[in-house]
């Protein structure tokens, strides 16, 4: 069973992670971007934390945080498929994401999957 914490741990990393993708987005000040884009990055990296917390697939921490970054990352990712490259660099910066958020939540805190 996974345990509270680990959920918490995961969940909040996953926002502080939407955090800094929001400000790396939007550093371009020619291309401004509206409150829902802002929102929309913050909660689709709360929620990839969120379904690392609570994901019982037995895989290493490793490989659970990339594959659950990719599969996190795609609904950023689609909307943007006209640019190949915010499509590649939105789906890759899900996996990455995703390891640093199962590296803090399992290496760091030691909250291992239940």
């Amino acid at each position: 069973m996974t345990s509270t914490k680990r959920i918490l741990l995961a969940t909040i990393t996953g926002f502080l992670c939407g955090i800094i993708c929001m400000y790396m987005a939007s550093s371009d000040p020619s291309q401004p971007m509206t409150l829902g884009l802002k929102l929309s990055i913050l909660f689709s990296r709360g929620i990839t934390g969120f379904m690392i917390g609570i994901s019982a697939l037995k895989l290493k921490w490793w490989s659970h945080g990339i594959i659950l970054g990719a599969i996190g990352s795609i609904p950023m990712a689609f909307p943007v498929m006209d640019d190949v490259n915010i499509f590649i660099a939105t789906f890759v910066m899900g996996i990455i994401y995703g390891f640093v958020i199962e590296l803090v939540t399992s290496i760091l805190f030691k909250a291992k999957q239940g």
